[in-house]
């Protein structure tokens, strides 16, 4: 189903995902998975956050989205470099790689929610 998304289907997939590296906000269930999914991104680490807060703003420029990752089991370092090579992808590429991320994280909160 996903392979045949276009942008507005994608856009709308992702405008409830917060940016990584802020803190989601809402008492929400999505926030709630958000908020547990990014905790290893350390928001007391100033230069991460301001590093992530730049690479976003960047991306958010380029590709008019927010940058999306599954961010659980990635340090906050490896989510940076992750979001730093995607800079570098035209809008097909990276369309699939969001997408692929979507995936992934869908995929996680089912196992989460059926006990897998």
């Amino acid at each position: 189903l996903m392979q045949r998304w276009g942008e507005a289907e994608l856009q709308q997939a992702m405008s409830a995902h917060p940016r990584i590296g802020e803190r989601p906000a809402g008492n929400q269930t999505h926030a709630a998975l958000s908020r547990q999914e990014q905790s290893s991104v350390d928001r007391d680490d100033a230069q991460l956050a301001e590093a992530l807060r730049t690479a976003n703003a960047q991306y958010e420029a380029r590709f008019g989205r927010v940058f999306l990752i599954r961010a659980k089991g990635r340090s906050g370092a490896e989510i940076l470099q992750a979001l730093r090579q995607r800079l570098h992808n035209d809008e097909a590429q990276e369309r699939q790689a969001s997408l692929a991320q979507l995936r992934e994280i869908t995929l996680l909160r089912l196992e989460g929610v059926i006990g897998a």
